[in-house]
């Protein structure tokens, strides 16, 4: 019996992508978690064949969740969701150690077949970013063209939630960090960026549809 675990802070959208599973694998057990420390002791104290999980979520990121997670298991594959474009994040999250992106725009579609592809233990992205990617190996599209692709994974989760508008202490609580460290991260981020505020971050990730 296959054994998913869906983890999504919006428990509407858990229900639906429960629903297109339990289509596919009827006899599967699937269960819910709304937040990102959920998923973690889900995984220290149960066996699952495949993690399905949004990434952002109340507390730990999707992907500082997907760190952990392939810290406890490395071989447990964690396919990551979220609404932003892939062409933004797919390479991001792949590249950090996810089997697979899926967009929730394009879930109905594309959920099962990407299930069904990192089981057999292959990645998933869409053909679409497919296509990109190898248009960026023939030299017609740069994946590392926009500033952000130039931070770290901590710098990226840092650079979001300031361009959300989050203070210093609010960022610190979130992501279980010192605000002197938060302030390190935000200073790196704009030199890599060559900007000075957090407006011109806000901007940037507005243009970027990246928030």
């Amino acid at each position: 019996m296959m054994h998913i675990l869906i983890a999504d802070d919006h428990a509407v959208v858990r229900k639906g992508l429960k629903q297109l599973l339990l289509e596919e694998y009827p006899a599967s057990t699937i269960e819910e978690v709304g937040d990102g420390q959920a998923i973690i002791s889900k995984v220290i104290h149960e066996k699952w064949d495949v993690v399905i999980c949004d990434i952002d979520m109340p507390g730990r990121s999707g992907l500082d969740a997907m760190r952990q997670i392939k810290g406890i298991d490395p071989k447990l594959p964690v396919l990551i969701m979220s609404i932003y474009p892939e062409e933004q994040y797919a390479v991001r999250v792949l590249k950090a150690g996810a089997a697979g992106y899926v967009c929730k725009d394009t879930a109905t579609e594309e959920l099962v077949k990407a299930v069904q592809m990192v089981l057999q233990g292959r990645k998933y992205i869409s053909p679409s970013m497919a296509e990109m990617i190898a248009e960026d190996i023939g030299g017609q599209y740069d994946l590392e063209k926009a500033s952000h692709e130039s931070l770290s994974d901590r710098e990226f989760e840092v650079f979001k939630l300031i361009a959300s508008g989050k203070s210093v202490s609010e960022i610190a609580e979130k992501l279980s960090l010192g605000s002197t460290t938060v302030s390190t991260h935000r200073a790196r981020i704009l030199v890599k960026m060559n900007m000075r505020t957090n407006p011109e971050l806000t901007r940037y990730a507005l243009d970027n549809k990246l928030i």
